[in-house]
């Protein structure tokens, strides 16, 4: 006669039956999360080649963090596997991957360096900007060079004036990741009428010949995003490089190839949720490493002379990586909406983008979250300038403070939304 404690033995972790109900708990890419939508193959292609290129990465971190910048040949390294052309229309090349792919594959960058995965990420995301330009603008950048990057700041800065055919644009725009490498820049500025009133916002198209670089980002994490300053004085941006924020937000574009699903995608929440794939990679390093070290490292002051032994211990782990589980869910969700609304040619609700801004937020402080846990239970040494995981702690909380991504202000967004506020109630229409 069997035993309740017989039923639990044969129950136990460990036991030698395969199971294919039973995968790697730190496997939150792909496989833990299938996506049948979209061109499978391909993203599964694109992750494996990050993934190929993440030692290459890992193995220059301290590097770019020591210099503020990515090095050069990690650069062409990158360039040469393709994925600074994710978002480039197949029309000149490119990939033209969807929302989720470019979160993927920006994740797997970010298991070996948070900093590199997020200049890859910024430029893919002005990449969708401009696929949502006239295809006049597009031959510009892509049709002269489709290896061509583009970095931006999409805030709207600086000082404008209408002119016949465009607008004159001056200012300086922070924080400008990817713009030590790129090609091009797009940035915001108001858009005003002949009077000088703020009509609109746009984002504008700068060649490099047009702006310059100033060295303005000293800061204590995501050091090598090389953020700094674009400048640019007195330019003139023609009317169809500039594309109308209002208008991009209400799910129109200027763009002549309305089957381009990507082109479509609900403007603010996609170029929103992009910014948590950075977040995902770090939280997943950031757990195996305490994982693969546990049987090495001690509980200061007392008896355990391993981590894993221990049952505090054990709940850190366990918590950390349900808050990790938890911010995948929350972005595969939100990506899943918003490349199907592409797909189908639709804008999300005001209320739905509400959500998908919420999305971001909540997965990147679930993510900031862990690391706290994580820097914790490894204990002390997590500082030490030799460990890993001191970086991704201080890049992760750094990459949280994106003006899209501050956790109040979406909160009372969402909040808002939900309590029947319309948008114009709203404390933004950057939704």
């Amino acid at each position: 006669m069997s035993t309740v404690s017989d039923v639990y033995q044969s129950m136990a972790i460990g036991s030698d039956v395969p199971s294919t109900l039973d995968p790697d708990p730190l496997a939150f890419g792909l496989s833990a999360y299938p996506d049948p939508q979209g061109d499978t193959e391909e993203r599964s292609r694109l992750v494996a080649t990050a993934a190929s290129l993440r030692g290459l990465l890992a193995e220059n971190a301290e590097a770019a963090e020591r210099d503020r910048r990515v090095p050069d040949h990690v650069i062409d390294a990158l360039a040469d596997a393709g994925l600074f052309r994710l978002t480039v229309p197949k029309r000149y090349g490119g990939h033209q991957a969807d929302v989720r792919t470019i979160i993927d594959v920006a994740a797997t960058l970010a298991e070996g360096c948070g900093s590199t995965a997020w200049v890859v990420t910024l430029i893919n995301t002005v990449g969708i900007a401009v696929g949502m330009l006239p295809e006049r603008a597009q031959d510009e950048v892509f049709g002269a060079d489709p290896k061509a990057r583009v970095a931006g700041v999409f805030s709207p800065r600086g000082r404008t004036r209408r002119e016949p055919g465009g607008f004159r644009v001056s200012g300086e725009w922070f924080y400008g990741s990817g713009s030590l490498h790129a090609d091009w820049v797009m940035v915001g500025f108001p858009i005003v009428d002949e009077h000088g009133e703020t009509t609109d916002f746009g984002l504008g198209l700068i060649p490099k010949t047009d702006y310059t670089v100033r060295d303005t980002w000293f800061v204590v994490g995501m050091r090598g995003s090389g953020s700094n300053a674009i400048v640019a004085e007195d330019v003139f941006i023609p009317d169809h490089r500039i594309l109308s924020v209002g208008a991009a937000i209400d799910g129109r574009f200027p763009t002549e190839f309305t089957d381009e699903a990507l082109y479509r995608s609900a403007f603010h929440p996609a170029f929103t949720l992009v910014l948590t794939g950075a977040q995902l990679g770090m939280g997943r390093a950031a757990l195996r490493h305490v994982i693969d070290v546990a049987d090495r490292r001690t509980i200061a002051n007392t008896v355990y002379t391993r981590q894993r032994d221990s049952v505090g211990f054990q709940l850190q782990v366990a918590d950390a990586a349900a808050l990790i589980d938890a911010a995948h869910l929350h972005v595969y969700r939100a990506a899943r909406d918003i490349d199907e609304a592409a797909r189908r040619g639709e804008n999300p609700s005001y209320r739905l983008r509400a959500r998908l801004r919420s999305d971001a937020a909540r997965a990147a402080t679930c993510v900031k979250d862990a690391l706290d846990l994580l820097i914790t239970a490894h204990g002390a040494g997590s500082f030490a300038e030799s460990s890993p995981i001191q970086r991704m702690w201080r890049d992760s909380n750094i990459a949280l403070r994106h003006g899209t991504l501050v956790p109040p202000a979406t909160r009372e967004i969402y909040g808002k939304s939900l309590l029947g506020f319309s948008l114009d109630e709203n404390i933004t229409k950057l939704l």
